[in-house]
């Protein structure tokens, strides 16, 4: 991918190209339903029933930024069965444009069960074998959608498997030729990847081509072959590169620590007493980037 990586020469460049009022972010990856148990601090075979609830992580960031009344498109495939219908819908609901889904016949929508143990982790079984999400071709692409966007958001879970991953490269392609910021989130699953040392080739394989990532202190840990987390020469000698315009570590409670090339800071938590915390770090996504789509002049 490095001989079609088209840097971005400034942030006036994006906004040249974008007209003054665009703020749009799209998000591009996965969009599922989540079975959450009805119960929680037990297993998922110990679980008594299960509540149905949308999920995946550039969706929730695309429904995020919506309700912080941004403005947002989901950019993924979905089976051609009532699942999937009944996402794109609740994405048109929370007003995330959703003229960029697509629907697969040949695979169904990707299902995941969730538990929450008494440690407050969670425990994930996915079903995708093939889910149609996986299945996203690249001409199936809706490039006008992707030249629109000002920022373009993507995990690494599209990267696991073909067709997918060589769309997401294209998108990406397309994103920053047009002038858009690009904002990752790895999201590591590690259960979604043939193996550990996969998964970490896969999310380091797009690592230099991002302006904006977002990772967790587990994350860096992962990434970085257990280096000290807080570690902030680990940080920046090992996954601050010379394209990045901001990285963002999350420290659950604690709050977060922020890097750019010429400075650094930490933010603290506001204070909440956690009831569960799926979703949380694509809230903090979605308010982030809502208020970066907003004024590109806050890096």
């Amino acid at each position: 991918m490095a001989e079609d990586h088209v840097p971005c020469d400034s942030n006036d460049h994006a906004s040249n190209m974008k007209g003054a009022n665009d703020s749009l972010v799209v998000c591009f990856g996965e969009m599922l339903i989540d079975f959450v148990s009805t119960v929680a601090g037990v297993s998922l075979a110990e679980a008594p029933a299960f509540k149905k609830a949308p999920g995946g992580a550039p969706a929730n960031v695309a429904v995020g930024i919506s309700r912080l009344d941004g403005s947002s498109a989901f950019m993924g495939k979905l089976g051609d069965d009532e699942f999937g219908y009944m996402l794109s819908d609740i994405l048109k609901q929370n007003n995330v444009d959703n003229s960029g889904v697509r629907f697969d016949s040949t695979a169904r929508t990707a299902l995941a069960f969730v538990t929450l143990k008494d440690d407050g982790e969670r425990e994930f079984l996915f079903f995708r074998h093939p889910s149609a999400d996986m299945l996203l071709r690249e001409s199936e692409l809706d490039i006008n959608l992707l030249e629109q966007a000002r920022i373009f958001h993507y995990g690494s879970i599209s990267l696991i498997s073909e067709p997918c991953r060589s769309s997401q490269f294209a998108a990406m392609r397309i994103a920053k030729k047009s002038g858009s910021i690009l904002s990752y989130d790895p999201n590591l699953r590690l259960a979604l990847w043939p193996s550990a040392e996969a998964a970490r080739e896969g999310i380091m394989s797009i690592w230099d081509q991002a302006d904006v990532i977002k990772i967790s202190e587990e994350e860096i840990t992962f990434l970085t072959g257990c280096d000290d987390p807080n570690d902030d020469k680990v940080v920046m000698d090992k996954l601050f590169h010379p394209n990045l315009k901001l990285l963002i570590v999350t420290e659950g409670s604690k709050g977060c620590r922020y890097y750019t090339k010429e400075f650094k800071g930490w933010v603290p938590c506001v204070k909440v007493k956690p009831v569960d915390t799926t979703g949380a770090g694509d809230a903090f996504v979605g308010g982030m980037l809502s208020n970066l789509a907003s004024n590109l002049n806050l890096f």
